[in-house]
């Protein structure tokens, strides 16, 4: 007499092979074989761009950038693989224009904390096109308005929660954009989303972007916000 287990694996068998055997199985026609996605290599740690990304700073040329003021050379200090605002001399802005992409960047405020609390702490912003801000600041022990605080989208999104780190340590933001849709009669059909991660943690989470939207690609921005934040390891993917 068969134990209930052999029978089970007898029961189980025969319906495989039935299955193998009829033509109409649903199973086989949700393969999917084709386009078979491109290979990108990840590097072998977090400090390698995968291998399809525009570097836009690793410290060694500043080429990607320009002054916002007048499209000349980047006046900011660029020593020792970090790039570091100099105040009062304008923003900068890529040579490059984009649109769907995946972002990443280091940022860190300055060590020594010379105001008590408010958007004088660290304060600079990394814009999407030139438009949508997702505000740096030192966020540490920090009271200011919560959509201004570091990884806000300035002025219309929370953070889902304060992922920073001590003012002097370095900070990551990867950032996922989706930029506006318009149609042929150039009515937006669709607006911006963002996602932001804010040192691994999900802060914003495919969030509308509000306001008006620029028609297609437009440059990437870092703020001068006459306070000495610094970074380093830019790079952009391109998702369209």
């Amino acid at each position: 007499m068969f134990s209930k287990s052999i029978y089970t694996f007898i029961l189980v068998l025969f319906t495989l092979q039935v299955l193998a055997q009829n033509p109409y199985n649903p199973n086989k026609y949700q393969e999917v074989w084709a386009p078979v996605p491109r290979k990108v290599d990840t590097g072998l740690d977090d400090k390698t761009p995968p291998s399809d990304a525009i570097v836009l700073y690793d410290g060694t040329s500043l080429d990607q950038w320009v002054s916002t003021r007048d499209g000349a050379a980047v006046p900011w200090t660029s020593e020792n693989g970090v790039l570091t605002v100099m105040p009062k001399t304008g923003s900068i802005k890529t040579r490059q224009e984009f649109g769907d992409c995946q972002l990443h960047l280091e940022w860190r405020s300055p060590a020594i904390v010379e105001e008590e609390e408010g958007q004088k702490r660290g304060n600079s912003g990394v814009y999407i096109q030139s438009r949508y801000e997702v505000q740096i600041l030192d966020s540490y022990n920090n009271s200011t308005y919560v959509n201004g605080q570091a990884g806000s989208i300035y002025k219309q999104h929370i953070p889902l929660v304060n992922a920073s780190r001590k003012p002097g340590e370095w900070q990551t933001y990867d950032i996922l954009f989706t930029a506006p849709k318009f149609n042929a009669d150039s009515i937006k059909v669709s607006s911006g989303k963002v996602t932001v991660l804010h040192n691994g943690v999900l802060i914003q989470h495919n969030v509308e972007l509000k306001g008006q939207a620029p028609h297609g690609k437009a440059p990437l921005m870092l703020q001068d916000h006459s306070d000495l934040v610094s970074f380093r390891n830019i790079w952009i993917r391109l998702l369209e």
